[in-house]
């Protein structure tokens, strides 16, 4: 199993859902299924299901940034979607 988590500086849950929309197919993920839920008076997380594990973003406007974490149980996929977030392959050791 592999699993990445990171902090990041946006929060707007329309830009992340289109920008994790997009990374998520180019990296070859297969979607099930997505559900979002966006909080008052702020706040929003979102669950993509993948037919290889799961990505999901929380985000904390009132701190200026969001935490995503992917998990998956294909290699490929991880390590392209890794590349995509311009992080080295070598993390993952």
């Amino acid at each position: 199993m592999f699993n990445y988590q990171n902090w990041i500086e946006e929060t707007n849950p329309f830009e992340l859902r289109k920008k994790y929309d997009t990374q998520l197919k180019e990296s070859g993920f297969g979607v099930l299924s997505f559900v979002e839920y966006n909080f008052e008076p702020h706040g929003y997380t979102a669950l993509w299901l993948l037919s290889e594990s799961h990505f999901a973003i929380h985000t904390f406007p009132e701190e200026g940034k969001s935490y995503i974490e992917l998990s998956s149980c294909i290699e490929k996929q991880y390590v392209k979607f890794m590349e995509l977030q311009g992080e080295s392959i070598e993390q993952l050791s």
